[in-house]
C-alpha cells in the first residue's frame, strides 16, 4: 500500500505511509491507517422515524426493465438508501421510473386530481407534494471550463458586488459586472479572462501556458488596482474557502456558503480553481452545498411542515471513489439536506450510508432476470435480520462486528 496526505489538494501530495497494510495500520500519521486500525462506523446523531402515518411517495406496479411489478414507498422529508446486489432493478425504479415521471409531472404541473399517464408504472402517488426533483452526480460542475467553486455555489456575484461597493470602484464608475472574468471590460483580453493561452500545435496537442499580459490574473491591471481588505479581485479567486471564510467573515451571504463548503471538508479548494482540476467527490460536494445553501436558517422548520412542498434529491452511488473520511462528509451533508426539509433518495451499496438512512428499500434477489422484486422495505436494523437477502447478510456481519468490537473495548 502507498498512503498519500495528510489533506487533500494543497493539503495533501506527500507520502505518509508505504508497506504492508499492518505497516499502514501501525502509522500514527495515516489517516487510512487509523481506519484500517480502528474501524470507524457512522452514527447518524439524528434520525427520523418512519412509520404508517408517515407521508409516502408510493410507486405502484413498476415493470421497467427487470422490475416484476413492483410496488415501493419512499417517506417525504426522510433519507432513503436503495439497496440490492448489480443488476437488482435499482438504477430502473429510481432513476428510471421515479425520477423520469417525477421530472415529467413536475414539469407540466400535472394535477393530484387529474388524470396523469405514467410511464413503466401503473401510477405514482404523493407527487403533488414535490417540488422540485434534482439528481446529484459527480460530472464536473458548471457548463464551460470557466466554471469554479466561486461562480457555482453563487459566492461570486456577492464578492462582485461587493468590490463594486468599494469606495474607489463607485469613483472609477465600476460595477459589479467590472469583476467578472466572463465578460469584457474588467478581464484581460490576452486570455479572455481565463489566467491560461492555448497555443495550438500542429499534429500535437493544444499547450496551455501562462497568459503572458496578466500572469494568470484573469483581470486587466485597472481592475486590479481596487482593493478590499487589501485583497485585490484575483487575490480572491487564489484564496482557499478557508481563508476566504474568515476575510469575509462579516459577510453573512458569502459567508453562509463558504462555512458549508469549510465544514464539509472542501476548504482546502480554492475559489477559482478550474472545474477540470475537482475529483468526482468534490464536484458532488459542491453541488449538494450549492443546493443546501438555497435554503435559510428560518426555512428549516417551515420546510419541515407537513404542509409544505420538498425538494426530491436523487443519488447514484455517490460514495464511488471517496475515501472512508470523506464518506462521513457526504452522509452529514445528506442529512442537512433532510434537515431542511429535503427527501433524499440514494442508490447505494456503502454500509455506514446504508445503516445512516432513516429507510431502505432492498432489491433482489439476484441481478438481471432473477432480480427485479422488493425484497424489504423498513429500518436497516431490521433488513439484518432476513437471510434471504444479501445485503441484510452484509449488515448482520457488521452489526457483529460493532457489537464484538464494543465488548473488547
Amino acid at each position: 500500500m502507498v498512503d498519500l496526505g495528510p489533506g487533500a489538494g494543497s493539503e495533501g501530495g506527500h507520502i505518509i505511509a508505504s508497506g504492508s497494510p499492518r505497516q499502514i495500520m501501525l502509522n500514527a500519521s495515516s489517516i487510512t491507517g487509523q481506519y484500517l486500525k480502528f474501524p470507524k462506523h457512522y452514527a447518524p446523531s439524528r434520525r427520523r422515524s418512519v412509520d404508517q402515518s408517515s407521508d409516502f411517495l408510493c410507486v405502484k406496479s413498476a415493470v421497467r426493465n427487470n422490475l416484476k411489478d413492483v410496488d415501493v414507498r419512499i417517506p417525504i422529508g426522510c433519507l432513503t438508501v436503495v439497496t440490492g446486489v448489480s443488476g437488482s432493478g435499482k438504477s430502473s425504479l429510481i432513476r428510471g421510473v421515479l425520477r423520469e415521471n417525477m421530472d415529467r409531472l413536475i414539469s407540466e404541473s400535472v394535477s393530484p386530481n387529474r388524470n396523469a399517464d405514467f410511464t413503466d408504472c401503473l401510477r405514482i402517488t404523493g407527487f403533488e407534494r414535490v417540488s422540485k426533483v434534482i439528481e446529484v452526480d459527480q460530472n464536473p460542475i458548471g457548463k464551460t471550463s470557466r466554471s469554479c467553486p466561486a461562480t457555482y455555489t453563487g459566492v461570486w456575484d456577492d464578492v462582485r458586488t461587493l468590490f463594486a461597493s468599494t469606495t474607489e470602484a463607485r469613483i472609477r464608475g465600476y460595477g459589479a459586472p467590472r469583476f467578472s472574468f466572463n465578460t469584457k471590460g474588467g478581464r484581460c483580453e490576452g486570455c479572455e479572462g481565463q489566467g491560461m493561452q492555448k497555443i495550438e500545435m500542429n499534429f500535437l496537442p493544444d499547450v496551455r501556458s501562462v497568459c503572458e499580459v496578466c500572469g494568470g490574473d484573469r483581470f486587466s491591471k485597472d481592475t486590479l488596482q481596487i482593493r478590499y481588505n487589501n485583497h485585490s479581485i484575483a487575490d480572491v479567486l487564489n484564496l482557499s474557502i478557508k481563508d476566504a471564510l474568515e476575510l469575509f467573515s462579516a459577510h453573512p451571504r458569502i459567508k453562509k456558503k463558504l462555512k458549508l463548503l469549510n465544514e464539509l471538508g472542501l476548504g482546502y479548494l480554492t475559489l477559482g480553481q478550474h472545474s477540470s482540476t475537482l475529483s468526482g467527490g468534490e464536484a458532488q460536494r459542491i453541488k449538494l452545498v450549492s443546493e443546501l445553501s438555497k435554503f435559510s436558517a428560518d426555512a428549516e422548520g417551515l420546510l419541515a411542515r407537513k404542509s409544505h412542498k420538498t425538494t426530491l434529491f436523487v443519488l447514484d452511488e455517490p460514495t464511488v471513489g471517496l475515501h472512508m473520511a470523506d464518506v462521513e462528509k457526504l452522509i452529514e451533508t445528506l442529512m442537512r439536506l433532510v434537515d431542511v426539509g429535503g427527501t433524499v433518495v440514494v442508490i447505494e451499496h456503502n454500509l455506514d450510508l446504508i445503516t445512516s438512512a432513516d429507510w431502505v428499500v432492498d432489491l433482489g434477489p439476484e441481478g438481471g432476470d432473477s432480480g427485479g422484486y422488493i425484497m424489504f422495505e423498513g429500518q436497516a436494523v431490521d433488513l439484518s435480520q432476513k437471510d434471504h437477502s444479501a445485503t441484510g447478510l452484509a449488515l448482520k456481519k457488521l452489526y457483529e462486528k460493532l457489537r464484538d468490537a464494543k465488548s473488547s473495548s
